[in-house]
């Protein structure tokens, strides 16, 4: 068997994984184009929340967020905040005070990450009021702000008798077009909102929460311990943990949130280097449960999740690495191939550009009405956005043989409020 045959099968057998791995989030897509979001009837608003942060060095955001709580439209009242201003050595403890927040400071620079401040926090909170004084708990991050309805959504959700035990929010941006890095990470959230989750919650499969803006329902904690998952993605961990134990993640369209996304490509490679491997760690210590989880009841989110961390995560590193080994035995030792060889690799190339336009595209157009950014911004950020995911390739590549990788904290410097942001539109 010639090296182009060998290669052509491997390269079959890759694309016969793309679509074992990705057809049903292609159904997803279109599913969404023709099915509204769920919503959900007004509540008594009687539950008692919990907002949690945690931040290091976010002196200069954090105020707009706890600005931003304040003026939610959900009983004041019933909603406390805390803050974990984590091995910070700025005044994030004192702004927040000053807006009445309660305050951990935490100075340990052993155990580092959200995951470590969040464990604390929350036992903190055990400690002062026991396990069953808060009905949830919200998770936000010191640079997030809050619509003004993001509690009433949530709560709306929280009672709809659905049977959540976690809620996922819809994460929008607080600098969308900002720069490709900014639109890229922009576009990918919107996707995930309205394409994955709003489709698994339509359609009555658990969704996934995805780094901020979730709630947490009292039991699910107490059940867990408190806060107990602390890999470098703590967020995807808890999903598949809960995934595993048949908790049901939910999802609000409607709960909107903004988040700031990083603008230096040195800050997103060490993001997405920790995210990479964090998705690695995840497949390592649940991988087994979440293949198991598949053959029960409900199964088909296993299924989902499990897809969506190995195809992004290993198959595609996988078939990008094999193909530039291809060409690479080819310059050396079949040069008549190597034409060949290249035109298929420049082809593979201009189908996933033109996949990952295709959901940028979707993404931009159905949720045109919260893109705070104008028409040429958006038609950019479509453009760029396949070079964005691309970028995912070799950061993967790297992550899988770089032996540990660490949390690094990223400076936040939108200074903002939920109106200088719609002013923008």
């Amino acid at each position: 068997m010639s090296l182009p045959q060998i290669f052509t099968i491997i390269n079959l057998i890759f694309g016969a994984l793309f679509v074992i791995c990705y057809a049903h989030q292609i159904f997803y897509v279109f599913y969404t184009l023709f099915k509204k979001p769920k919503t959900y009837p007004p509540t008594h608003q009687t539950n008692r929340y919990a907002v949690l942060i945690c931040g290091r060095n976010e002196e200069e955001v954090i105020g707009y967020l706890l600005d931003s709580i304040q003026t939610q439209d959900y009983p004041r009242e019933l909603v406390d905040v805390y803050v974990c201003a984590d091995n910070c050595t700025d005044k994030t403890a004192d702004v927040a005070r000053d807006h009445g927040a309660t305050v951990l400071e935490r100075f340990n620079t052993e155990w580092v990450g959200k995951g470590y401040a969040l464990s604390d926090l929350i036992q903190m909170i055990y400690d002062a009021h026991g396990t069953d004084h808060y009905e949830g708990f919200f998770v936000v991050d010191a640079d997030n702000l809050l619509d003004t309805r993001f509690i009433t959504e949530m709560d709306q959700c929280f009672c709809s008798g659905e049977g959540y035990g976690v809620i996922a929010g819809y994460r929008n941006s607080k600098n969308f077009d900002e720069n490709w890095l900014s639109s890229g990470y922009s576009v990918w959230f919107l996707h995930e909102g309205k394409q994955l989750n709003n489709a698994r919650s339509l359609l009555g499969v658990s969704g996934a929460v995805s780094g901020t803006g979730f709630m947490i329902h009292k039991d699910v904690l107490k059940n867990q311990g408190g806060w107990i998952h602390h890999l470098l993605i703590e967020d995807v961990e808890f999903s598949a943990d809960n995934l595993i134990k048949g908790v049901k993640i939910g999802y609000c369209h409607d709960a909107i949130l903004y988040d700031e996304q990083p603008v230096s490509f040195r800050q997103s490679w060490f993001q997405r280097l920790r995210w990479v491997k964090g998705y690695l760690q995840v497949l390592r210590r649940y991988g087994g449960g979440i293949f198991k989880g598949i053959f029960r009841k409900g199964g088909f989110s296993c299924y989902d999740l499990l897809t969506n961390i190995g195809a992004a995560y290993l198959v595609v590193p996988a078939a990008f690495m094999v193909n530039v080994v291809y060409l690479i035995l080819c310059l050396l030792f079949d040069p008549a191939a190597f034409p060949w060889a290249l035109a298929t690799g420049l082809v593979s190339f201009f189908m996933g550009y033109l996949a990952m336009f295709f959901l940028s595209f979707f993404a931009c157009i159905t949720e045109k009405s919260r893109i705070h950014a104008s028409t040429a911004k958006r038609i950019k950020a479509m453009l760029v956005f396949p070079f964005f995911m691309m970028s995912f390739v070799p950061i993967a590549m790297v992550a899988v043989f770089t032996r540990k990788v660490k949390w690094r904290p990223i400076r936040h410097r939108v200074k903002a409020s939920v109106e200088d942001i719609r002013k923008d539109s």
